[in-house]
């Protein structure tokens, strides 16, 4: 059957700058996205997204005429939930209170007509695990590593560590997939799970604490240390000190410099000796920049570091506050610390913005993107171009002028 990932409307703008470049379900927590967590427990014909127009070229909606599972693609499902999906009988949704969180559709092409006529009601058996807000994926991405470790490994053998001069703390916790290379590093899977993804790579003097997903091709730079609850996507590259953070892919934090509580979306750099303030001098709450509510909003949490959009771009020793919110393609450098809201495709620091055009955008990710062999093409640029349409009015200084 065809498994459609839909954006809730009441969700996807709270967690907005991560989805202006991809849809919810496409958000990685723990090992895996969203997608591949119910792609692997559902194991449907096909899988297709439910997004924004300006997204569905890059993330098709598939077959969509006929019998279909449509789920909310901000919920991680656990085994127990996937069980619950796949009993539903056509016309049947499955609710967390108030919140869809499945249903069964005998004709998925009148999806909207079908979910706004109303279903068969039928309430989840617990709690459901609901990406609401950015901050809700460090939160909760220390339990999802150890239900996604279950997941990958379950009834497989892992590779060896193969290198003498590696210390391995808990060992039955640690999961390494082909091709991986480790050398004179500290692997510590005492306090949760340590996975490592296909041909991963773990230089001399790494310090790696559970949980922790270093995935497909990624590589954990000499010296490192990764304290725990860390998601490093894959084929990035860190160094210097991350805590409870997740890198979605294709980022590099290659140096000294500390970054915790914090989401970075793909194709990200920070330079050397980036740091990020996760906890306020006075310990309250943190508040950041909701695009949703057009305000800071309070995050509830004495945690939070920077959350940072795709194509975003930091100069070395760049600082930034408890907090800050990172737009899409910004690119932030200079001494002092910046605003706590850097709007997408902003060029400047704490001295001042200016808008990072388009077209000088475009050399910077043809370039960034060929490194890794991927091309931007028409589909990228069309996604770029309806986002910066889309932050036009965060970027007051172009009101001014």
């Amino acid at each position: 059957m065809h498994l459609l990932l839909f954006d809730d409307p009441a969700i996807r703008p709270h967690l907005l700058p991560l989805t202006f470049t991809r849809p919810v379900a496409a958000l990685r927590c723990g090992i895996l996205t969203i997608a591949e967590k119910w792609e692997r427990r559902l194991a449907p014909s096909s899988v297709g997204y439910l997004t924004q127009p300006y997204l569905q070229a890059k993330f098709p909606a598939g077959h969509v005429a006929g019998p279909a599972l449509v789920v909310n693609g901000a919920a991680c499902p656990d085994d127990l939930l996937a069980r619950q999906v796949l009993a539903l009988r056509p016309g049947q949704g499955l609710y967390c209170g108030e919140t869809l969180v499945a249903a069964h559709l005998a004709d998925a092409s009148k999806v909207a007509e079908l979910i706004q006529d109303g279903l068969e009601v039928r309430q989840a058996l617990e709690d459901v695990s609901v990406i609401e807000r950015p901050w809700h994926l460090f939160l909760r991405n220390g339990a999802e590593i150890r239900q996604d470790f279950k997941l990958l490994t379950a009834g497989r053998t892992s590779q060896p560590v193969g290198d003498a001069h590696t210390l391995v703390y808990a060992p039955e916790n640690i999961f390494i997939e082909e091709g991986v290379k480790i050398r004179a590093a500290i692997l510590n899977a005492e306090a949760g799970p340590i996975y490592l993804g296909k041909n991963a790579e773990v230089q001399e003097g790494a310090i790696l604490k559970g949980p922790l997903a270093l995935c497909e091709g990624a590589v954990a730079n000499a010296g490192v240390r990764l304290r725990g609850d860390n998601t490093i996507g894959p084929y990035c590259k860190v160094g210097g000190e991350i805590g409870n953070s997740i890198l979605l892919g294709y980022s590099n934090k290659g140096h000294d410099g500390y970054l915790g509580n914090s989401i970075i979306g793909e194709w990200c750099n920070l330079g050397a000796d980036t740091n990020t303030s996760n906890l306020k001098n006075n310990y309250a709450p943190v508040k950041v920049w909701s695009h949703a509510a057009k305000r800071f909003v309070d995050t509830g949490q004495t945690f939070c570091g920077l959350l940072m959009g795709d194509h975003a771009k930091a100069g070395i020793n760049t600082m930034f506050n408890t907090g800050t919110v990172v737009g899409v393609g910004a690119n932030v450098f200079g001494a002092g610390f910046p605003r706590t809201f850097i709007p997408s495709f902003s060029w400047g620091g704490a001295a001042g913005f200016e808008t990072f055009k388009l077209n000088k955008f475009a050399e910077v990710a043809e370039r960034v993107m060929g490194r890794r062999g991927l091309a931007y093409d028409a589909v990228e640029q069309g996604i770029i171009a309806e986002v910066f349409k889309q932050t036009e009015e965060d970027r007051v200084w172009d009101k001014v002028s």
